[in-house]
């Protein structure tokens, strides 16, 4: 336990101060934002959001894959979420990744080769906001009204450019 120490200490901290118990699992700007799991982003600063406006799903690379899609059919159906907001970000490691490298790291580390682990790299950054659009905009588990939108975020400037293909469905 104790290379997680700070994270009790931390959450003793938190608890002694706990403003959320009155939150609804609903938020509050009825928005979900998928971004990326790098440690530069925060969306609810970003946004000028706190906790309780909106929901957050993170992976590498910000990419809508099928887990995110089973999270967003979730956050539309059940919990009020009327629109979309896809942030990817300037500098992503999803953009530098040399594949082979790392299965090679891995299979290292591991014993195991990730051949089949799909990465979901992003070779084109306007090409991958525009596909992971479309993957939201045409899932038939997400109803006609749905607002989906793409952004990308410059880590060195905190500006967000929205991407031109934002679609209402």
């Amino acid at each position: 336990m104790d290379s997680f120490r700070d994270l009790a200490d931390g959450n003793s901290a938190y608890v002694a101060e706990f403003p959320n118990a009155e939150l609804s699992a609903i938020p509050h700007k009825h928005l979900a934002v998928v971004t990326c799991m790098d440690c530069r982003i925060d969306p609810l600063a970003i946004f000028g959001f706190k906790v309780g406006d909106i929901h957050v799903m993170r992976n590498a690379g910000a990419r809508i894959t099928p887990d995110v899609l089973r999270s967003l059919i979730k956050s539309v159906n059940q919990l009020e979420v009327d629109r979309i907001a896809i942030l990817h970000h300037t500098d992503c490691g999803a953009a530098k990744i040399d594949l082979p490298g790392l299965r090679a790291k891995v299979l290292a580390a591991t014993g195991s080769d990730p051949e089949d682990v799909e990465f979901h790299l992003i070779g084109d950054q306007a090409a991958a906001i525009a596909a992971d659009i479309e993957a939201v905009r045409t899932c038939p588990y997400l109803p006609v009204g749905t607002a989906v939108a793409g952004f990308l975020y410059d880590v060195t400037t905190g500006v967000v450019h929205p991407h031109e293909s934002t679609f209402v469905s």
